[in-house]
C-alpha cells in the first residue's frame, strides 16, 4: 500500500536488531487518516473470507483492527496483556514473545467475547517472527473459533513470520513488506 510505505520511509526509524520504530503514526501516536486507509484496504482484501469477528493484540493492533472492523461492519476483540478485575476467572490465555519488550507477554481474552464457531480475522501491526499472531491463533482455536484470514500493517519478510503462519492455512496479507533494515536503511520487497 503506497500511502503506508511512504509514511514508513518518511517517519520510520531503524533502531537496530531488526526493530523499526513507527511510534509517530502507529504505535504511540496514531494517524487516524492513515489507519482508516489501511482498514479500508484490509476490508477490501478480506471482504470474502466470511469473518464474524476481528481479533488483535493490545495495544498496537487496536487501531488497524478497529478501522478494519469499521469497514467490514464487524466487532473487534483485543487480547489483553494483563487481566483486569472485570474479566471472569476462566479466560483464554497464552504466552508469546515480544520482540520490542524483549520478554514473554501474556495474551488474554475473555470467553464472553470470543465464542465457539466464530470466524476470526486476525489484524495486527507487525508480522515479524509470527509468534504473536500464532498466539492469537491459539486463543481463537481454544475458543472453538476458526481463523479465516491474517493481516498485518507491516511485514518484516526477513524474520520468517509468513513461513511460520503457513500451517494455519489461511490468506495472509501485509500492506507494507520490508525486505531488510540493514545499514539503517528500510528496503521494501517489490
Amino acid at each position: 500500500m503506497k500511502e503506508l510505505k511512504e509514511r514508513i520511509k518518511k517517519d520510520g526509524q531503524v533502531l537496530g536488531n531488526g526493530i523499526l520504530k513507527v511510534d509517530s503514526f502507529i504505535n504511540h501516536q496514531v494517524d487516524p487518516s492513515l489507519m482508516d486507509a489501511c482498514g479500508r484496504e484490509f476490508a477490501k482484501r478480506f471482504a470474502n473470507v466470511g469473518a464474524t469477528k476481528i481479533l488483535t493484540a493490545e495495544i498496537s493492533g487496536i487501531a488497524p483492527a478497529l478501522t478494519t472492523g469499521l469497514h467490514l461492519g464487524l466487532p473487534v476483540v483485543y487480547a489483553r496483556k494483563t487481566k483486569p478485575i472485570t474479566m471472569p476467572d476462566q479466560v483464554y490465555l497464552t504466552l508469546a514473545p515480544s520482540h520490542t519488550k524483549g520478554r514473554m507477554v501474556e495474551l488474554i481474552v475473555s470467553p464472553e467475547y470470543l465464542a465457539n464457531n466464530e470466524k476470526v480475522l486476525i489484524i495486527d501491526d507487525f508480522l515479524a517472527s509470527g509468534a504473536t499472531i500464532l498466539g492469537l491463533v491459539r486463543l481463537a482455536e481454544a475458543a472453538g473459533s476458526q481463523i479465516v484470514g491474517i493481516g498485518a500493517l507491516i511485514e518484516k519478510d526477513f524474520e520468517g513470520g509468513r513461513e511460520a503462519l503457513k500451517p494455519v492455512g489461511v490468506q495472509v496479507e501485509s500492506l507494507a513488506c520490508i525486505a531488510s533494515l540493514d545499514n539503517n536503511t528500510i528496503t521494501f520487497v517489490d
